[in-house]
């Protein structure tokens, strides 16, 4: 019975991420782009780490 509401639990969480993250982005498409711009971001943060560190 324990492991069972712990079981609903999690689905309740899991679910209620993936509506937040799916109401952030209305479309398909707008995931990619939001996924892609943090991409963008992470390797234009990266290159400016390693310039820094070249210096």
């Amino acid at each position: 019975m324990k492991k069972r509401i712990v079981m609903m639990f999690l689905s309740l969480f899991v679910l209620t991420g993936a509506a937040v993250a799916l109401s952030a982005c209305n479309t398909m498409a707008g995931l990619g782009e939001d996924t892609s711009a943090a991409g963008h971001a992470l390797t234009n943060s990266a290159t400016q780490t390693q310039t820094n560190m070249q210096q």
